[in-house]
């Protein structure tokens, strides 16, 4: 190994390199062994670093850099991630929940530290290390569909209070260590950190709409923008003696309002999820002494002990007081529990900002022992706590969904909630694929017969700078002959149609645009197997469209003549109104084929029979609303693996129909959902049925 390293160039392109496989390789690994992939790259960090092969170093400047970065990164994207319309709903209980979700574990964390005979700064900053989490859980919440109980949403908003006071207490503590604390500091600083979070809080937020108004679709300089506000508030907070991680998280927060959920989100949460943030845990990982922290776990074994058990311990506590105030039941309290137990974003950054202080007597603020407990800590509360999640949040009864309190005779439109009584249903088909175009015109005039509508066939010409140019002139004579084509389907079922051929230089928008036009009650797409480096970072087309429109997106994969689909599969994983409009949506296609559809729910093994009857009985309820002759069959089948289940169940189907859901944790490290693992492994036809501005 020493003669091949010996033999690489001596630049900074080989540890780079060697980066970019362990992020590439390691993660996935570790998932399939059922680990955190977070914990994959702290590994490797340890098995390249001086205790292993030594092939990276710590010190380098590179590997500084690239560290700091995806330091200051994790906690952009811990404030970005934070949902704060949820929070503003149920403000007065997140604050009551993380007054003491933050209290309990400080004062804890803090007791353990003098204890083990820490003075009063490293103590109180062991305690605040205790008091924040990472909502790792948030994705398995999501998939057992009580992401919007009233007890995960007050969790989620008592994230802001928890992370800001933790990051607070650090800025204190890193200042006293220093050596510049005073009564006078200490209030200079307390001002300047008013004045500072004010100015990023606002500026930020008002800057950022602005500028984001003036600008428009140019995304590529949005992104810009904010990488500029993420790292100006960085070194803004290193200005006023404060951890960049402090401006990294309050840049998080004004940005949140500012791009909302939209594709400059997408793209600023991939960069980082691809690339810093793991740079970040690998970096962790060169950092750790190996001989020190197996010194931690048997010389120092009592005090990591006691900081495991002093978090498990006051993190539980803390459930109780929202559980007796606000009356939630046990397993609301356990879910609240088991979602603020695992100590990943802030809590690491924290503690590496807490080793790395020094002060002019050349001593650590978090010392060794410190330090490599809290990596023990990190690893068993990010096991643990989604385990938890998944026990106790599959025993919340799921929400009902608003359409339940409906008249059963009430019409319900089955696209778009407030839809204008005055427009009639219209079926927008861009067409950009010969081969696929035939079987998008006919599932498009299916449902336009079905329901009195009209089709409108849609050719874009990509837009040129000179509208003379012959490329232009040969792309609108393929468009008018694609038109053509489209409008013989539409004679053959006897439904009206509205050709459109337009020029734009965005096709995404261009597809988006003319269906507002046509005030649209439904875009039907061609799959598109696009997935290279290219789409992931700038989007694909269909994501586009997505994040665009509208209206909701039916992205099809038809392997068969749609006239032949007679067996359609729909799984359902909880009846929220997006879900439920999938299975609307499945009713509709059904009818107009006199097809018969299958709704399967899988669920946890752990859940009750009480819960499931009660999910079948209210699917039941919504799918009477809909006035229908088709063969409907609910089944329900508890399996370890959602993905294996809908492939299994699959193959007696002649198309399923996925939700398209877009999820990250909030760790930063992207996770692929169950419908992006299953559409790799049907073999039938398939309708991805997707939300305007889904995510």
């Amino acid at each position: 190994m020493s003669a091949i390293w010996q033999a690489l160039p001596d630049s900074p392109i080989v540890p780079f390199t060697i980066l970019l496989l362990v992020i590439l390789t390691i993660p996935p690994i570790f998932e399939r062994l059922k680990l955190p992939g977070l914990v994959g790259l702290l590994f490797a960090g340890v098995v390249l670093g001086s205790s292993g092969l030594g092939l990276l170093d710590a010190d380098t400047e590179m590997m500084d850099l690239l560290s700091d970065i995806g330091k200051i990164y994790l906690m952009f994207v811990a404030g970005l991630e934070i949902d704060l319309a949820e929070f503003r709903k149920t403000k007065d209980r997140s604050l009551v929940f993380g007054a003491a979700t933050f209290l309990l574990p400080a004062i804890a964390g803090t007791l353990v530290g003098r204890l083990s005979g820490m003075g009063w700064n490293g103590a109180v900053l062991t305690g605040s290390l205790l008091a924040s989490h990472t909502l790792l859980g948030y994705p398995i919440v999501n998939r057992l569909g009580v992401a919007k109980d009233q007890s995960v949403v007050v969790t989620i908003g008592a994230t802001i209070f928890t992370d800001i006071a933790a990051l607070l207490v650090l800025a204190i503590c890193v200042s006293i260590h220093a050596g510049e604390f005073s009564a006078a500091s200490l209030a200079i600083q307390l001002v300047s950190l008013g004045l500072y979070t004010a100015v990023v809080l606002f500026g930020i937020d008002w800057a950022g709409k602005a500028y984001f108004r003036r600008t428009g679709d140019e995304e590529g300089n949005q992104f810009l923008f904010v990488l500029l506000a993420v790292f100006l508030a960085a070194v803004g907070a290193q200005a006023i003696n404060v951890d960049k991680i402090v401006g990294a998280f309050l840049a998080g927060l004004a940005v949140n309002d500012v791009v909302g959920h939209s594709p400059v989100e997408e793209k600023v949460e991939f960069v980082g999820s691809t690339l810093f943030i793991p740079f970040f845990f690998v970096g962790m990982g060169l950092l750790l002494d190996v001989p020190a922290f197996v010194r931690t776990l048997t010389t120092d074994l009592g005090i990591t002990v006691a900081i495991v058990v002093a978090l498990i311990a006051s993190k539980f506590l803390a459930s109780l007081v929202p559980k007796f105030l606000y009356r939630y039941s046990w397993n609301q309290s356990l879910t609240m529990w088991s979602l603020s137990l695992p100590q990943v974003a802030a809590t690491l950054a924290a503690a590496l900002a807490g080793y790395q202080a020094v002060n002019p007597a050349g001593e650590r603020l978090l010392s060794e022992s410190i330090f490599n407990a809290v990596i023990v800590l990190m690893l068993v509360t990010s096991i643990a706590g989604p385990v938890l999640t998944t026990r106790f949040g599959s025993k919340i009864p799921v929400p009902t969904t608003e359409t339940s309190d409906r008249d059963p005779g009430d019409e319900v439109d089955l696209f778009v909630e407030e839809a204008p009584p005055t427009y009639p249903f219209a079926v927008v088909v861009p067409l950009y694929n010969p081969l696929t175009q035939r079987y998008l015109m006919e599932m498009a005039a299916l449902l336009a017969r079905r329901e009195s509508g009209r089709v409108v066939p849609l050719s874009i010409a990509p837009a040129r700078v000179h509208m003379d140019e012959p490329e232009l002139d040969l792309a609108m004579y393929q468009g008018s002959r694609s038109l053509d084509r489209a409008a013989t389907v539409a004679k053959e079922f006897n439904v009206d149609f509205q050709p459109v051929l337009r020029i734009d230089n965005d096709i995404a928008h261009g597809i988006s645009r003319t269906a507002k036009e046509q005030q649209a009650s439904l875009i039907i797409m061609g799959w598109s197997e696009t997935s290279g480096l290219r789409a992931r970072l700038f989007g694909s087309l269909v994501d586009s469209v997505f994040w665009s429109s509208h209206c909701p997106v039916a992205v099809m994969r038809l392997l068969d003549d749609p006239v032949d689909i007679h067996r359609i599969l729909v799984p359902v994983k909880n009846l929220t109104p997006p879900a439920v409009r999938v299975v609307k949506f499945a009713q509709l296609f059904a009818d107009s084929n006199n097809a018969e559809v299958t709704f399967l729910h899988v669920c946890d093994r752990h859940t009750p029979k009480a819960t499931v009857a009660q999910f079948e009985s209210d699917l039941a309820d919504i799918l009477a609303e809909t006035q229908t002759n088709i063969a409907t069959t609910i089944t329900t089948i508890a399996y370890d693996s959602v993905v294996r289940a809908i492939v299994k169940k699959s193959r007696s189907f002649d198309m399923v129909m996925l939700r398209s859901l877009r999820r990250r944790t909030a760790g930063g490290l992207a996770v692929s959902p169950v419908t992006t693992r299953a559409i790799s492994s049907l073999s039938c036809s398939m309708v991805l049925f997707g939300e305007p501005h889904s995510r």
